[in-house]
């Protein structure tokens, strides 16, 4: 890939984390709204789920079919789940820990896990070793951690 399309692909997923943090302090401030975190959630779902029927529908390309949905397999179903977790959570600890706070340790999360994942292939992906520089990558990002709470 080109360097051009390669800064333009960062910056692209630099965009997507900073409208994740919006996301988050704005589902906060529905759960305060609403008076539940589990509507707040509900509807922050209910609202992305028509975005992206919306795009879904209006995307060129081809229609899943019910034999590639019956043959994704149960751990692809999953994902869902883990995002309704991931809502849920921050909908409840950013008034808490505040909103830095807790995108910081998402970040860490987020990071721990996907140099295991990488580590050892897991999920169906190839494998990326953790070397010691991604294990100092990782290490910063949790004094990161620290430095933002402070």
């Amino acid at each position: 890939m080109p360097a051009p399309a390669i800064l333009l692909s960062c910056l692209l997923v630099i965009a997507a984390g900073a409208s994740l943090a919006v996301q988050q302090v704005l589902n906060a401030n529905l759960r305060a709204a609403l008076g539940s975190p589990w509507w707040a959630g509900f509807t922050s779902y209910l609202v992305g789920m028509l975005a992206m029927l919306t795009v879904a529908l209006a995307a060129p390309g081809p229609r899943p079919s019910l034999a590639a949905l019956r043959g994704a397999g149960w751990p692809a179903w999953t994902g869902g789940l883990f995002g309704a977790a991931f809502i849920a959570t921050a909908i409840l600890m950013i008034p808490r820990l505040g909103a830095a706070t807790v995108l910081a340790l998402i970040v860490v999360g987020q990071m721990l896990c996907g140099v295991a994942i990488d580590h050892v292939g897991a999920l169906g992906i190839t494998p990326h070793p953790a070397g010691p520089l991604r294990l100092l990558g990782a290490g910063l990002l949790v004094l990161g951690v620290l430095l933002v709470r402070r």
